[in-house]
């Protein structure tokens, strides 16, 4: 198991680093500094100007260069001005330059400073992780456990009326975009025009003429069943039904299996055989299911918190894309590629131990 953790460790580190060059270089693509140096400098600024402004602030290095410096591997870039002033890359205000480290990059715990949000990086991603990290707690506490019992009801029944109405409902939310969901939920309990609110506050059922807010922006400084049900649930929804297909995929498979039918034949109890035999077995799909759904909600949260105005990681990254934030856009990548390969890390390790039938050569 060890030798297996650090071959897969390994594989890991190979696969960030070739992923996140390939963010790094899309990113540093020459529209896009050129865009960077408009935006920091004078938008009418000149080829010129622009190639000067970019030569100042380290942008004119070779691409391997500045990714190693971007990672910490390459000592930063130093520049002594006209008026004798050194600045670089390392080098800050608050920082003599005799001082300064020669390394400064992700490695040593420097993401860099946001050209939009004017801190630094790594300030706002611990603060916007935080934020969706509560969001993906809640969700992942509302939907596995239903879309598990759905999708085990289902496949302890397959064919019978209750198999196909459970399928058809976990269909139908899949099948549902989160941006139609959220927009529908908003409108039936978030609306004081129309929906279930105004008509429930006529029969005299409550007191004002909504159930739910329609903005997560409250949420962010304390989460209420009012402010966050509604994204929590957008999301529940589009996400269970994926979960119970495969469950019940998985359940149905395992019910058929010989070793079920043996049970049967020994006169042991239908609850017996489902608990103690057939579960553990019909887990083993659906948990990989599941831990691929913590890269799909870190990334998959723009929508939803974007809709809520809810300012998490998934709102930060369209914040950063959308104003060139170079840095800060990295820096999301590189978060969503290290939850995307841990989650798969993890995946694998517990297939093991859900099934001691899987040896590791």
């Amino acid at each position: 198991m060890g030798l297996f953790i650090l071959r897969r460790v390994g594989v890991m580190i190979l696969t960030a680093i070739c992923l996140t060059f390939l963010v790094f270089l899309l990113t540093n693509l020459a529209p896009n500094l050129e865009k960077l140096a408009k935006t920091q400098g004078n938008a009418r600024m000149t080829e010129a100007e622009v190639e000067g402004w970019l030569e100042k602030n380290g942008y004119a290095n070779p691409m391997l260069v500045r990714y190693g410096e971007w990672l910490g591997v390459v000592p930063g870039w130093t520049r002594v001005d006209d008026d004798g002033k050194t600045t670089g890359r390392c080098i800050d205000f608050n920082t003599p330059v005799e001082s300064a480290p020669r390394f400064c990059g992700v490695l040593q715990g420097d993401f860099g400073y946001s050209t939009v949000f004017r801190a630094d990086v790594s300030g706002i991603i611990g603060t916007r992780l935080r934020l969706t990290g509560i969001l993906m707690f809640w969700v992942m506490i509302v939907m596995v456990p239903l879309a598990l019992i759905i999708g085990v009801l289902a496949g302890m029944r397959e064919g019978t009326k209750l198999d196909r109405s459970l399928s058809t409902l976990s269909i139908a939310s899949t099948a549902t975009p989160e941006y139609v969901s959220g927009v529908i939920l908003i409108a039936l309990l978030a609306s004081s025009r129309i929906g279930l609110g105004p008509l429930l506050n006529g029969w005299g059922w409550i007191e004002g003429k909504t159930l739910f807010k329609g903005s997560a922006t409250s949420a962010m400084d304390g989460i209420t069943f009012e402010n966050f049900t509604l994204p929590v649930a957008t999301m529940a929804l589009y996400g269970m039904g994926y979960i119970a297909r495969m469950t019940r995929a998985s359940m149905a498979e395992v019910m058929t299996a010989q070793y079920i039918r043996t049970a049967r034949l020994k006169g042991v109890s239908f609850r017996n055989i489902v608990l103690k035999h057939a579960l553990r077995n019909a887990l083993i799909a659906p948990f990989t299911v599941i831990m691929l759904q913590f890269p799909w909600l870190l990334t998959g949260v723009v929508i939803v918190e974007t809709l809520f105005n809810y300012k998490g990681f998934g709102w930060t990254l369209v914040s950063a894309a959308s104003n060139n934030d170079i840095e800060l856009l990295l820096s999301c990548s590189i978060v969503a590629v290290l939850v995307v390969l841990v989650t798969q890390l993890i995946s694998d390790i517990g297939y093991v131990f859900l099934n001691p039938r899987i040896r590791i050569s």
